[in-house]
């Protein structure tokens, strides 16, 4: 850990690595919309993985994405639903803008602390 690297920004850059991933499949979810037979991938625990970042808890391993079992399939057997994907996809930008503010606002916090109260 650097001197101006706080457990609190740790966190919020995992959140952002971890919603980056989340972006990448649901993008591919919805790419493959029309392929017969695929199934909706998503992470395993994305709620419990941001938890824990912003616990600051260190995370050793990378992202497990899944796949989603339980949804309602079409006859070719492909189960992605362009609906539940837009849904996701808008809630993880909502996730991702907010930890970029908060760490936008922590460097800000840092800069001032530097400055001697004074951000430039």
């Amino acid at each position: 850990m650097s001197m101006i690297e706080t457990p609190l920004m740790r966190g919020l850059a995992r959140a952002l690595d971890l919603s980056a991933f989340r972006h990448q499949l649901i993008a591919s979810n919805l790419a493959n919309i029309d392929t017969p037979g695929y199934r909706t991938r998503d992470l395993r625990t994305f709620a419990g993985e941001i938890e824990q970042a912003m616990a600051g808890e260190q995370l050793s391993h990378a992202p497990a994405a899944y796949t989603m079992r339980g949804l309602l399939e079409r006859p070719d057997g492909n189960n992605v639903s362009v609906e539940r994907e837009s849904l996701l996809m808008a809630e993880n930008q909502l996730r991702f803008q907010v930890a970029a503010q908060f760490l936008k606002a922590e460097f800000h916090r840092l800069s001032t602390a530097i400055n001697g109260g004074s951000a430039s």
